[in-house]
């Protein structure tokens, strides 16, 4: 098994104490079920259970390779281009996120 060629890309090693919801489903109207943060940018988006699968729509639009999950006792990260799930030991923090309005 290789490991992700993208690590170079980090550069949000600390979550945020808190976010408000996806950024484009809050700007939009739109729900979401559950948050990732883009690791070289911080963008918030929706996973792909999501109706607007915004997490890996700022990863295509951006070419931001590597996301983050926010949820609550998560700590897995992903490579969008090397298809591969990893835990990242220097991103630190936990992040305060609202409940889904998907779950409502």
């Amino acid at each position: 098994m290789s490991g992700c060629a993208h690590l170079d890309t980090i550069t949000v090693t600390e979550l945020p104490p808190e976010v408000d919801g996806c950024e484009d489903c809050l700007r939009d109207g739109g729900v979401w079920l559950h948050l990732r943060i883009c690791l070289e940018c911080g963008h918030v988006g929706c996973c792909d259970d999501s109706p607007g699968k915004h997490a890996s729509g700022h990863a295509r639009a951006e070419d931001h390779p590597l996301i983050r999950s926010l949820e609550p006792g998560e700590t897995w990260s992903w490579c969008f281009v090397d298809e591969l799930g990893m835990v990242i030991p220097q991103i630190t923090g936990s992040t305060r996120i609202p409940p889904s309005p998907m779950l409502s």
